[in-house]
């Protein structure tokens, strides 16, 4: 049975302009999230230089290892959820960050590539435990947040992804200063970081939360595989997540073409950051009473199909230097407000289409199956882009997708 919905319509409710205060394991939660990232961008930015050239791996070996790291937690995220549902959020949260601390330790002793493989796929798999569990709990507080009028949950969710952009713009900047020394102070200051959140969460996350019903963890994944709805989103957003990964594959290109190098990557996604972290909250609270769910969604993916197209018609011009980074840095914006329309909703959504007592199995699955999405789709962008059509047909094409997925957003 699923969880009753508690309306995709986002009404003004009693209390509902935003000053009511959040609940202290809301606001622990929101925190865990900036934490996390700091420490976990503090190292991973670093990696592949790393790899490459400290340790003098191939290229091939170096993506095989990064490639790996990504499956350990995204293809995992389901296990982790399943486990919260099972055992609470408390242990999974705890034992992630002990797993966590063992493996940013271990990688930066790490001289062999036998050991580099175990550390990540422990690094990974430390993710895929506490993340879903701590993202699940978010949106069942958020939904509780919400039908005491407290306000949308929505608004809930988008604090939740700008305290993790937040730490994703922060952590690296911790990490460029300390590699200063060496990558094995980085690494350990990572660790350092996931002790302190270790002690934290061992001293105030609750043993048991008022409201959270423990289920068995089997018989949660037949009726999750016939749930349309729900497949039926994590389609939606697994296109979503392909989009935004071409920040890392198709952008890069783009840069390198129209600037000669890739220098002003940086500069692009320092922009994406900033405004994630400063528009993130108001756009949210713009949207909240005016869009429903599907409707949010459905303007953030055609946002994001509007910046691909914005390349694709100024391709052909082939403009370079500053007149050729304008369609990057335009297709830059349209997809961060694309996905400060598409993120906090697709979460805030889960709760409306999960079976009851499985909020950790959805919201992990949600991830997993977006993630096995990305992972194919990846591969075949990386063949569309290297085939030799016409520049602008990989771009039109990369824009059909998110359009296209507007038509599998559930409907009420």
């Amino acid at each position: 049975m699923t969880s009753p919905s508690i309306g995709l319509r986002r009404k003004a409710l009693p209390g509902a302009s935003g000053r009511t205060r959040l609940s202290p394991l809301l606001r622990l939660l929101i925190l865990t999230q900036l934490a996390f990232n700091i420490g976990f961008f503090a190292v991973l930015p670093f990696l592949s230089e790393h790899l490459g050239q400290a340790m003098g791996m191939a290229g091939w070996l170096v993506g095989l290892v990064l490639g790996l790291r990504t499956f350990s937690q995204q293809g995992l995220f389901v296990v982790g959820g399943a486990l919260a549902d099972r055992y609470g959020i408390r242990p999974v949260v705890l034992a992630g960050c002990v797993l966590r601390i063992a493996g940013f330790a271990w990688l930066g002793y790490a001289e062999k590539t036998w050991s580099v493989i175990g550390a990540v796929l422990l690094i990974g798999f430390a993710a895929a435990l506490f993340s879903p569990a701590v993202e699940s709990e978010v949106a069942r507080q958020a939904v509780a947040w919400e039908s005491t009028g407290g306000g949308s949950r929505t608004r809930v969710l988008a604090l939740f992804t700008v305290a993790g952009q937040a730490g994703a713009f922060v952590g690296p900047l911790l990490g460029a200063l300390l590699l200063t020394l060496d990558f094995r102070t980085v690494c350990l200051a990572g660790a350092g970081i996931f002790v302190l959140v270790l002690a934290g969460h061992a001293w105030l996350l609750p043993q048991r939360i008022p409201g959270r019903e423990r289920v068995q963890v089997r018989g949660g994944v037949g009726p999750l595989l016939r749930n349309r709805r729900f497949l039926a989103l994590c389609c939606a957003y697994g296109a979503y997540l392909l989009a935004y990964n071409q920040l890392y594959l198709a952008l890069p290109d783009e840069v390198q073409r129209a600037a000669g190098s890739q220098a002003p990557l940086a500069w692009l996604f320092a922009l994406s950051s900033l405004l994630v972290v400063t528009a993130q909250l108001p756009v949210t609270r713009w949207v909240g009473d005016r869009l429903t769910l599907r409707r949010s969604m459905a303007t953030g993916l055609l946002l994001i199909a509007a910046g691909f197209a914005v390349v694709a018609l100024a391709r052909p011009a082939n403009w370079t230097d500053t007149a050729g980074l304008l369609p990057a840095a335009g297709f830059v914006v349209l997809l961060t407000f694309g996905q400060m329309l598409v993120a906090p909703v697709a979460r805030a959504w889960v709760p409306d289409l999960a079976e009851e007592g499985r909020l950790g199995l959805y919201t992990g699955a949600l991830s997993s199956v977006s993630g096995l999405i990305v992972l194919v789709g990846s591969a075949v962008t990386g063949m569309l882009l290297d085939s030799g059509l016409p520049a602008a047909v990989p771009w039109l094409v990369l824009a059909a997708l998110p359009a296209a997925a507007v038509g599998l957003l559930p409907r009420r």
